[in-house]
Protein backbone atom coordinates (compact mmCIF):
# COMPACT_ATOMS: atom_id res chain seq x y z
CA UNK A 1 0.00 0.00 0.00
CA UNK A 2 3.02 2.42 0.68
CA UNK A 3 4.36 2.18 -2.68
CA UNK A 4 0.50 3.42 -4.05
CA UNK A 5 0.71 5.95 -2.10
CA UNK A 6 3.98 7.75 -2.70
CA UNK A 7 3.74 7.17 -6.31
CA UNK A 8 0.19 9.18 -6.03
CA UNK A 9 2.02 11.64 -3.94
CA UNK A 10 4.44 12.22 -6.65
CA UNK A 11 1.98 12.14 -9.38
CA UNK A 12 -0.17 14.68 -7.54
CA UNK A 13 2.94 16.67 -7.08
CA UNK A 14 3.81 17.29 -10.40
CA UNK A 15 0.49 17.60 -11.40
CA UNK A 16 0.33 20.50 -9.39
CA UNK A 17 3.69 21.87 -10.77
CA UNK A 18 2.58 21.54 -13.86
CA UNK A 19 -0.61 23.31 -13.61
CA UNK A 20 0.89 26.35 -12.03
CA UNK A 21 3.24 26.96 -14.37
CA UNK A 22 0.62 26.56 -17.55
CA UNK A 23 -1.40 29.19 -15.64
CA UNK A 24 1.36 31.24 -14.92
CA UNK A 25 2.01 31.51 -18.84
CA UNK A 26 -1.32 31.92 -19.91
CA UNK A 27 -1.72 34.87 -17.71
CA UNK A 28 0.81 37.07 -18.56
CA UNK A 29 0.75 40.73 -19.23
CA UNK A 30 1.67 41.66 -22.63
CA UNK A 31 3.86 44.62 -21.24
CA UNK A 32 6.45 42.00 -19.99
CA UNK A 33 7.74 42.68 -23.87
CA UNK A 34 7.84 45.97 -23.24
CA UNK A 35 11.43 47.07 -24.51
CA UNK A 36 11.62 44.25 -26.84
CA UNK A 37 13.00 44.43 -30.29
CA UNK A 38 12.51 43.58 -33.68
CA UNK A 39 15.01 40.91 -34.19
CA UNK A 40 13.38 38.96 -30.97
CA UNK A 41 11.00 36.51 -33.29
CA UNK A 42 9.90 35.12 -30.06
CA UNK A 43 9.04 39.05 -28.45
CA UNK A 44 6.87 39.95 -31.76
CA UNK A 45 4.89 36.59 -32.12
CA UNK A 46 3.74 36.45 -28.81
CA UNK A 47 3.02 39.82 -28.80
CA UNK A 48 0.96 39.64 -32.10
CA UNK A 49 -0.62 36.28 -31.03
CA UNK A 50 -2.33 37.86 -27.95
CA UNK A 51 -4.11 40.82 -29.25
CA UNK A 52 -7.65 40.85 -29.69
CA UNK A 53 -7.40 40.75 -33.66
CA UNK A 54 -5.32 38.00 -33.49
CA UNK A 55 -8.22 35.71 -35.11
CA UNK A 56 -7.37 37.81 -38.76
CA UNK A 57 -3.80 36.85 -38.70
CA UNK A 58 -2.01 34.43 -41.37
CA UNK A 59 1.84 35.22 -40.70
CA UNK A 60 4.52 37.42 -40.09
CA UNK A 61 8.13 38.74 -41.18
CA UNK A 62 10.66 40.94 -39.37
CA UNK A 63 12.60 43.43 -41.58
CA UNK A 64 15.99 43.67 -39.53
CA UNK A 65 18.19 43.51 -42.21
CA UNK A 66 18.91 47.50 -42.74
CA UNK A 67 17.48 50.46 -40.61
CA UNK A 68 14.46 51.56 -40.09
CA UNK A 69 13.16 48.10 -38.72
CA UNK A 70 9.94 47.36 -39.28
CA UNK A 71 7.48 44.04 -39.08
CA UNK A 72 5.36 42.64 -42.00
CA UNK A 73 2.07 41.14 -41.33
CA UNK A 74 -0.33 38.92 -43.59
CA UNK A 75 -3.69 38.17 -44.11
CA UNK A 76 -5.40 36.49 -46.25
CA UNK A 77 -7.74 39.45 -47.67
CA UNK A 78 -11.02 37.61 -46.25
CA UNK A 79 -11.28 41.43 -43.39
CA UNK A 80 -14.10 43.64 -43.56
CA UNK A 81 -12.94 47.34 -44.05
CA UNK A 82 -13.96 47.57 -39.96
CA UNK A 83 -12.03 44.77 -39.24
CA UNK A 84 -8.88 45.84 -41.52
CA UNK A 85 -8.95 49.20 -39.35
CA UNK A 86 -9.09 47.53 -35.52
CA UNK A 87 -6.25 45.35 -37.15
CA UNK A 88 -4.42 48.15 -38.16
CA UNK A 89 -4.91 50.80 -35.21
CA UNK A 90 -4.44 47.72 -32.43
CA UNK A 91 -1.61 45.97 -33.71
CA UNK A 92 0.47 49.16 -34.59
CA UNK A 93 0.13 50.64 -31.20
CA UNK A 94 0.71 47.85 -29.01
CA UNK A 95 4.11 47.04 -31.39
CA UNK A 96 5.28 50.42 -31.49
CA UNK A 97 4.22 50.84 -27.65
CA UNK A 98 6.23 47.09 -26.93
CA UNK A 99 8.72 47.38 -29.28
CA UNK A 100 11.56 50.32 -29.23
CA UNK A 101 13.27 49.97 -32.56
CA UNK A 102 10.00 49.48 -34.58
CA UNK A 103 10.02 52.00 -37.09
CA UNK A 104 6.88 50.63 -39.40
CA UNK A 105 4.47 47.84 -39.84
CA UNK A 106 3.64 46.60 -43.39
CA UNK A 107 -0.20 44.91 -43.51
CA UNK A 108 -0.92 42.58 -46.23
CA UNK A 109 -4.49 42.27 -46.93
CA UNK A 110 -4.55 40.21 -49.98
CA UNK A 111 -5.34 42.98 -52.43
CA UNK A 112 -4.65 45.88 -50.18
CA UNK A 113 -1.53 46.96 -48.51
CA UNK A 114 -0.98 49.22 -45.66
CA UNK A 115 2.03 50.84 -44.25
CA UNK A 116 2.17 52.53 -40.98
CA UNK A 117 4.85 54.71 -39.02
CA UNK A 118 5.59 55.54 -35.88
CA UNK A 119 5.89 58.84 -36.68
CA UNK A 120 2.13 58.79 -38.44
CA UNK A 121 0.86 56.45 -35.85
CA UNK A 122 1.70 58.77 -33.02
CA UNK A 123 0.91 62.17 -34.95
CA UNK A 124 -2.40 60.29 -35.20
CA UNK A 125 -2.84 59.82 -32.00
CA UNK A 126 -1.71 63.54 -30.92
CA UNK A 127 1.98 64.75 -30.86
CA UNK A 128 1.92 65.42 -27.34
CA UNK A 129 0.65 61.55 -26.85
CA UNK A 130 3.80 59.35 -25.53
CA UNK A 131 3.03 55.77 -26.13
CA UNK A 132 5.66 54.77 -24.10
CA UNK A 133 4.15 55.87 -21.18
CA UNK A 134 1.66 52.98 -20.88
CA UNK A 135 2.25 50.36 -18.19
CA UNK A 136 -0.61 47.85 -18.72
CA UNK A 137 -3.08 46.34 -21.41
CA UNK A 138 -5.81 47.99 -19.82
CA UNK A 139 -4.96 51.25 -19.92
CA UNK A 140 -3.77 50.99 -23.75
CA UNK A 141 -6.92 49.33 -24.60
CA UNK A 142 -9.11 52.36 -22.84
CA UNK A 143 -6.79 54.69 -24.79
CA UNK A 144 -6.91 52.61 -28.39
CA UNK A 145 -10.89 52.10 -28.11
CA UNK A 146 -11.45 56.29 -27.41
CA UNK A 147 -9.97 57.04 -30.49
CA UNK A 148 -11.65 53.54 -32.67
CA UNK A 149 -14.94 55.07 -32.01
CA UNK A 150 -14.23 57.92 -34.29
CA UNK A 151 -14.61 56.90 -38.31
CA UNK A 152 -13.26 59.93 -39.30
CA UNK A 153 -10.52 60.06 -36.94
CA UNK A 154 -9.86 56.31 -38.35
CA UNK A 155 -10.40 57.46 -42.09
CA UNK A 156 -7.32 59.59 -41.71
CA UNK A 157 -5.30 57.32 -40.22
CA UNK A 158 -5.86 54.81 -43.43
CA UNK A 159 -5.44 57.09 -46.51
Amino acid sequence: MKPILKLSSVLLAALLIVSGCNSKSVDRDLFEYKGAYVGDNSAVGNILGRLPVVSYSKSFELATVEEAYGVILNYDGSESLQERQQIVVYTATYLFTLIRNADWIRYNFGDQQVEVTKAELQHWYGDDEDLSRFKSEKELNAFIDAHLSDENKINELLQ
